[in-house]
């Protein structure tokens, strides 16, 4: 086996351990005394997850509706599929939003509300509260990406801006029993963070989320509606977000059934299998895209070949100027990789290999050098 392809090998292993139809089948397994079964779903990998539920319930679930991005598809049989924006959201997810809180809403004490949620799910399920019109939401949404805003930072703003997020979807579901599978895709796993927490308690408030966009210098450049919102939130004249402790999460599980940790240590585990010398950097990387590929690089220099270096983590990329916020976020990384004439990588017989910024693969929601750690293990009773 030639380097390329043990480098190969690594990479398609570590897909592998992030592969959604397992981690389903899994984690999932419902108490039969429920009345109905329905099934909701936001995100990139929902459609996939949607599919593997299907698999395990079959003609158990009632109905069911899951939104994921465009392209995102798989063929489903009793759950409801549609397509909309990411990572700024559109009209269409404005409509699923609202069909996905019909659906929780009708929802009744014995019922069984379950929820699949990826990466993706904030921009894709966009329910903007009054004043707060779409398009207004879709320009914060700009400006905060632009700036370089985290992921977590994002989702504050988001949350209280929002009729489904920070735990609302569970205040419209309540008193059914809600169940979430969640596939993080954001550094630590924070329930509240991953597609801004529909099912989770949410500790940010808005205040936080004016802070936010005063840090970044946007404060005054977004529009009216959003200002006049986060004022009146903090005066005490629109109702919070629910906190820990709120009722609505009495009979909520939220469970993380797949993160980074499943796939850098798979990563790890076959770079180990096929003799490198393997140097886990870490799960946590964070900072401007081009800034950690220089400290990557500078860490692969000083390894002893053969080696393989693993990190993970998620990065930002600030446009300046009149640049354009597209690709993903390991676009930057080419040039400071390119640099080290054939030393950044020590998997690679060509040189250094960056990461891509090609789509992730459908079904799954994150890639081998990107996201988040400390799994949650167990099944759902």
């Amino acid at each position: 086996m030639s380097a390329r392809e043990r480098a190969r090998a690594i990479w398609q292993a570590a897909l592998a351990a992030g592969d959604v139809a397992p981690l389903v089948r899994a984690h999932l397994h419902v108490d039969p005394g429920h009345a109905r079964v329905v099934v909701l779903g936001c995100g990139k990998a929902s459609a996939a997850m949607a599919r593997a539920a299907e698999d395990v319930l079959g003609d158990r679930i009632t109905e069911g509706f899951v939104v994921v991005k465009d392209g995102y598809t798989a063929p489903l049989r009793r759950i409801r599929l549609a397509e909309a924006g990411h990572p700024v959201p559109d009209a269409r997810g404005l409509a699923a939003s609202a069909r996905l809180l019909d659906l929780a809403a009708s929802a009744r004490e014995d019922d069984l509300v379950l929820f699949l949620v990826s990466g993706g799910g904030s921009a894709l399920a966009a329910a903007p509260a009054p004043p707060v019109m779409l398009e207004e939401k879709q320009h914060v949404t700009r400006l905060l990406l632009a700036a370089g805003a985290t992921i977590a930072e994002l989702n504050a703003v988001r949350k209280h801006l929002s009729r489904f997020k920070g735990g609302l979807l569970a205040r419209a579901a309540w008193p059914a029993t809600v169940v979430t599978l969640a596939l993080s895709d954001v550094i630590g796993d924070p329930l509240d963070v991953i597609a801004s927490g529909p099912t989770a308690p949410d500790p940010t408030t808005f205040a936080t989320a004016l802070e936010v966009l005063e840090r970044h210098g946007v404060r005054d450049r977004v529009p009216a509606s959003v200002r006049e919102r986060l004022d009146a939130g903090i005066r005490g004249e629109i109702e919070e977000t629910p906190k820990p402790g709120d009722r609505v999460f009495s009979r909520v599980t939220n469970l993380v059934i797949g993160n980074n940790t499943l796939i850098t240590d798979a990563a790890v585990a076959t770079a180990q299998q096929l003799g490198f010398r393997t140097c886990f950097l870490s799960r946590e990387i964070q900072g401007e895209a081009r800034e950690v590929a220089g400290e990557l690089v500078g860490s692969a220099r000083r390894l002893e070949p053969p080696a393989c270096l693993v990190a993970g983590g998620e990065t930002t990329v600030t446009v300046k100027g009149r640049g354009r916020a597209d690709g993903a976020r390991s676009s930057p990384w080419p040039p400071p990789w390119r640099c080290g004439r054939g030393t950044a990588s020590r998997c690679s017989p060509r040189g250094p290999t960056a990461p891509t910024a090609r789509r992730t693969p459908r079904g799954r929601s994150w890639t081998p050098v990107a996201r988040s750690a400390a799994a949650q293990r167990g099944s759902i009773r």
